[in-house]
């Protein structure tokens, strides 16, 4: 016999599910030569310390972010020969370094993106976690 806190909890579960579905399908996709970025999220304390970041603070992180995780690329992207010789420079799912203030910035639910150009990536980034704003 099911419980009514457990009927309650079963439909909260479908509307976080239909609700993350929803924003999953209104992520843009890149065209031409364009890459979509998922910016890591941010951590809202000081490390183990446990103090809370300024809302601010927390922004400020996001907007000057040098890492992301490449979700997409546009159908254009790295397929001029002469300016990429050696092929593409990274692939869906590689962590890639780029400049702080570079592409479009926006935002689905909680999650921030960027869409950015194919030659705005500088690095490939083994080790996201490892890497910090000097």
């Amino acid at each position: 016999m099911t419980t009514e806190l457990e009927l309650q909890r079963r439909a909260k579960i479908e509307r976080e599910e239909q609700t993350q579905a929803e924003l999953e399908a209104s992520i843009p996709k890149p065209v031409g030569y364009r890459l979509l970025i998922a910016l890591p999220n941010v951590e809202e304390t000081f490390g183990d310390s446990g103090i809370v970041k300024a809302t601010k603070t927390v922004k400020e992180e996001y907007i000057l972010s040098t890492i992301g995780l490449v979700l997409d690329v546009g159908e254009q992207a790295y397929s001029d020969p002469d300016r990429f010789p050696n092929g593409p420079w990274c692939k869906p799912g590689d962590y890639v370094m780029f400049r702080a203030n570079t592409g479009t910035r926006f935002k689905i639910g909680d999650q921030e993106y960027r869409l950015m150009n194919d030659d705005s990536v500088e690095a490939v980034v083994p080790n996201p976690k490892a890497i910090s704003r000097a």
